[in-house]
Parts: structure tokens; sequence; C-alpha cells
């Protein structure tokens, strides 16, 4: 799901090998119900889903639960970057980033292992705490590299859904979709000001394509 401003967004279920947007739909929040709503409707239309790409949204896999889901190894790149940034000062999160950056050219087992060897030199550095003097409380030192560690435990299991399910010939990214994110964008860009009406039919001539 991309949005137009901040309270409208469309989402839309792409195929990427078909290089065909099947649905799309209006929104003003990013909700599994509007994903169970467009998976409903496409398989209405006779549509079957053998397995799904996604960006992370926390509670999205409910709406594709049954079948095989890939999280964006793209996406999971730049929630990382968000916590560590693109250059990160201390040591331990410098080798996590550089162990992500890896995501695309290594297999899940590899990956695995290199992220329970980062745990097992830095778990100590991880569970630093230090004191506010204004509140008396302890707080975690390193939050940020905490979290990123957690983003990737958690979702280890979705990012190498590809490797795992080779014949149904999932992307690794959802490179396809925001493609498809950025034309929208640029094409409503061109025709800045059309009232909303105006800008839903655009959409609807834009989508599906």
């Amino acid at each position: 799901m991309t949005f137009i401003r901040r309270a409208f967004g469309v989402a839309v279920i792409r195929a990427p090998h078909l290089k065909r947007n099947l649905i799309w739909q209006a929104a003003i929040k990013e909700t599994t119900y509007v994903y169970h709503s467009l998976r409903w409707q496409l398989e209405k239309q006779g549509f079957k889903l053998i397995g799904a790409v996604i960006d992370g949204k926390p509670g999205l896999i409910n709406a594709f639960g049954d079948i095989p889901v890939q999280m964006c190894q793209f996406h999971q790149i730049a929630i990382i970057t968000r916590y560590l940034t693109t250059r990160p000062k201390l040591l331990a999160s410098q080798e996590l980033r550089k162990l992500t950056m890896t995501l695309s050219q290594i297999d899940e087992y590899d990956f695995e292992l290199g992220l329970k060897a980062w745990y097992e030199r830095r778990q100590l550095f991880l569970k630093e705490k230090t004191l506010n003097p204004e509140t008396k409380r302890w707080f975690y030192t390193h939050k940020r590299l905490r979290s990123a560690h957690r983003s990737l435990k958690n979702n280890l299991g979705l990012l190498f859904t590809y490797q795992r399910y080779p014949e149904l010939n999932l992307p690794n990214t959802t490179n396809s979709l925001d493609g498809t994110f950025s034309h929208l964008k640029n094409m409503l860009g061109i025709h800045r000001g059309l009232k909303a009406k105006r800008k839903l039919k655009l959409i609807a001539e834009l989508l599906p394509k």
C-alpha cells in the first residue's frame, strides 16, 4: 500500500511475472481488513493465490497466512537502516548492517548462522544499561541496535521463503509493485491540484494495468 496523502492511500495486489496489477482499493488506513477484502474480491473473480510478497507491516501476514509468504528483503534492509543509519558508528551496528546487506546474496542457513554468531559476540553489549539521572531509572543503552536485531530475528522465517519454495518462483522483493507506486505518484504529481473525485478517476485509469 502507498499513501498519496496522509489520509488517503491505495492498496494493490500485483502479479509480478504477469506484470499486471490485478486489483486495487482506496483506503484511509493500511489494515489487515483491506488485504482480506482485496483477496476475497480477487478469489471471487477466479484467481488463486499461491504465494505472497509483503512489505512486513505487522499483522499483514494474517491475510495470507495459509500460503507461503515472503517478506521483501529491500524493506527489511530499509528497517535496519532506519534503526542503524547508513553509516553506524558502533562496531556492533556496523557488523549487523553488513550482515543485513548480504540478504540477497546468501541462503537462509548461512544468514541465520551469521545472525546467531553476531548475537553470541554481542549479547553482553546489547544488555548494557544506562541510568537516567533525573528519573533514577535504568534503560538499555543500545535500544536501536536491540530493535534492529529483534526485527531480523522476528522476520527471519519470512525472509527466505522464495528459496524454500523455488517452484513458486516468488520474487524476494516488492520492487515490481514499488515501481507501480512510483509511476502512480509521478502521474498524480503531474496532475497536482485535482479534486478527490477526479484523482480517484485517474487512479482507476492507471490501476489495474
